[in-house]
């Protein structure tokens, strides 16, 4: 027995059955790998939130990683692309929402400055939007709520887009953009609250075709004032504070 026990004939036996033993465990979940970590820092160029089945959900990344759009579990290019920041993805693995942020002085000591958080309709652009931007002195900040087209955001629109984007200015960018717009009519807004370029603050309302109808304001002189406008634009009707401080 001592004799067979020290052969190789019972070493390979016992080494079989160790394996198979292990890989019977491994198999039937009673060895699993951790689940969870600890971390007191990480640091990442860019970060993947997917579900079990490998669907994006949440993607944060510096500029130089940022993805495209997300349409339906494809990351589809997007040269316009430039800013650090997250994309929130839906079930489907398309983009409906994001923040980007970024901020720097030019050549000329010029400041610029921007913070933009999106929610977007289904297959579609932003349905609302807060966000801040500021060029030297000219700042504005708000939120606006916006209508979207009937029409879902494809591989191919954003291409299009894409394309035109990298034509050169002039008349054949100009039509080109002419007939992008006829074809993918833009988001309209229909209403902003916020401050404006002027230093001025209110509220804007616009109708279905992106026209101002009402704005209520306060005026950077301290001035308050609603205003009723047509559909041209023209203020037909007017509340507005006099010199005397009436109404």
């Amino acid at each position: 027995m001592v004799k067979f026990l020290s052969s190789r004939r019972f070493l390979a036996i016992y080494s079989g059955c160790v394996t198979v033993v292990f890989a019977v465990t491994v198999l039937a979940g009673f060895a699993r790998p951790w689940q969870s970590a600890e971390f007191d820092q990480i640091t990442v160029h860019r970060l993947n939130v997917v579900e079990p089945d490998g669907t994006p959900r949440l993607i944060m990344s510096n500029k130089a990683s940022f993805p495209g759009a997300y349409l339906h579990g494809k990351d589809v290019p997007r040269t316009d692309r430039d800013s650090a920041g997250m994309i929130f993805i839906n079930d489907e693995g398309t983009e409906n929402g994001g923040l980007i942020f970024g901020g720097l002085k030019d050549s000329k000591n010029v400041v610029h400055s921007y913070g933009h958080l999106s929610f977007d309709r289904y297959d579609q652009d932003q349905v609302i939007n807060l966000e801040h931007n500021q060029d030297g002195d000219d700042r504005s900040s708000g939120i606006s709520i916006n209508d979207t087209g009937d029409y879902a955001i494809t591989p191919e629109m954003v291409a299009e887009g894409s394309r035109f984007k990298a034509m050169p200015h002039g008349a054949e960018r100009a039509e080109a953009f002419r007939q992008l717009q006829a074809k993918y009519p833009p988001y309209t807004n229909r209403a902003y609250l916020g401050r404006v370029r002027d230093k001025s603050v209110g509220l804007t309302l616009q109708d279905v075709k992106g026209r101002e109808r009402l704005r209520i304001a306060v005026r950077p002189d301290g001035t308050p004032a609603i205003e009723l406008l047509d559909e041209s634009g023209r203020v037909v009707n007017q509340l507005a504070a006099v010199a005397q401080g009436r109404y």
